[in-house]
């Protein structure tokens, strides 16, 4: 469209180039008021909390005429980052909109007043063929009431399964800038989104499970371990020994047919007894022993169908550990105001109703 996008400055921060006025200038005396350095308004100071970081603005030495703004990569820390837009509100004009204006950005969405949120792209890497789908603007235009919910699950799909455990800390984000919301009249925010962003990649992630921590390393399905206790597995799996507090590492690097095969023959030993995982670290070696708690009955037949029943939701109690960030970004339209932001707040409600019901079905 003959326009700059989002630029990768080299010390890790993205440049947005400013907009016309008046939105450019709008949008810049925004972030200058909530990032003040002498700001003691706690509404403002907590408003940071859900904004990219922001670090003024910046001109390229070759085009000084040029102006972005600096502000903070939050895709950075991601090795296989999934990012979706979401447009949150019932209307994505502002008060000072003409007639013509106000058309046209109804037409775009005339669902828009009736659901409060439009997808305004994704993209979302898929474990299974290590690539990625992306999604644009049409996508997010085509979704009814009826095919919202599906829509929008399909950012969190990875390709294997439902990842229930970024729905769940996505719900977690976008209830406290609802929070945030409901309990200030300060500003009202128009066609500004919500930007989501998750670790479409299972390496080097840790989920933590009451007192069981398990650090993933592949792609890991889930797996069932005892008394309703979740434990991450794949073709390759090894549960080292337990830290100082009693915490469960499990990391992947031991093959499955031999993880079988020890199980058996532990199993055989103990006459079929009850089995459970204990665990044994050493600086020479890493030995699976046996005690009670895996019944026989999960080791007979064909056990691999019965476990991908088990293994593949990630379950709700894992939303606090799954990397997830949700932000709020473009403030081109943020006007001054001395009541609640009915419109933004309705689609927040609404955004969050979609991800419970993706969350519970």
């Amino acid at each position: 469209n003959h326009s700059v996008g989002i630029l990768q400055h080299p010390d890790g921060t993205v440049l947005k180039q400013l907009q016309p006025p008046p939105r450019g200038p709008r949008e810049q005396e925004f972030y200058n008021k909530v990032y003040d350095s002498d700001c003691c308004d706690s509404i403002l100071l907590e408003l940071r909390e859900y904004l990219p970081k922001y670090f003024g603005v910046w001109s390229p030495p070759t085009a000084p005429n040029d102006t972005y703004l600096k502000l903070e990569d939050v895709t950075r820390k991601f090795n296989k980052p999934c990012i979706m837009d979401v447009k949150i509100g019932q209307k994505s004009y502002d008060p000072y909109a003409s007639a013509e204006k106000i058309q046209q950005q109804v037409s775009k969405y005339p669902l828009m007043e009736e659901i409060g949120f439009l997808v305004l792209g994704m993209r979302v890497y898929h474990v299974s063929s290590d690539s990625y789908e992306t999604q644009n603007q049409h996508y997010g235009r085509s979704l009814t009431k009826e095919t919202v919910k599906d829509g929008i699950s399909k950012f969190f799909h990875s390709g294997y399964c439902l990842r229930k455990d970024v729905v769940a800390a996505s719900i977690q984000k976008v209830e406290k800038i609802l929070e945030w919301f409901e309990g200030q009249t300060q500003l009202n925010f128009y066609a500004s989104s919500l930007l989501f962003v998750y670790e479409g990649s299972c390496q080097a992630t840790t989920v933590r499970l009451g007192d069981v921590t398990l650090a993933e390393k592949r792609r890991v399905p889930k797996g069932l371990l005892s008394g309703g206790d979740v434990l991450e597995y794949n073709n390759n799996i090894n549960v080292i020994n337990s830290t100082e507090n009693g915490k469960i590492e499990a990391s992947v690097n031991k093959g499955l047919s031999k993880f079988y095969a020890l199980h058996k023959k532990a199993c055989s030993k103990r006459h079929h007894s009850q089995l459970s995982l204990k665990v044994e670290n050493s600086e020479q070696d890493n030995v699976w022993k046996t005690s009670t708690c895996i019944t026989q009955e999960h080791l007979n037949g064909n056990v691999l169908p019965q476990l991908e029943k088990v293994f593949y939701h990630v379950p709700a109690e894992t939303k606090e550990s799954a990397n997830v960030e949700v932000r709020m970004i473009d403030f081109a339209h943020v006007f001054p105001s001395n009541t609640k932001d009915e419109g933004y707040i309705y689609g927040l409600k609404n955004l969050i109703t979609v991800l419970q019901n993706i969350l519970d079905n």
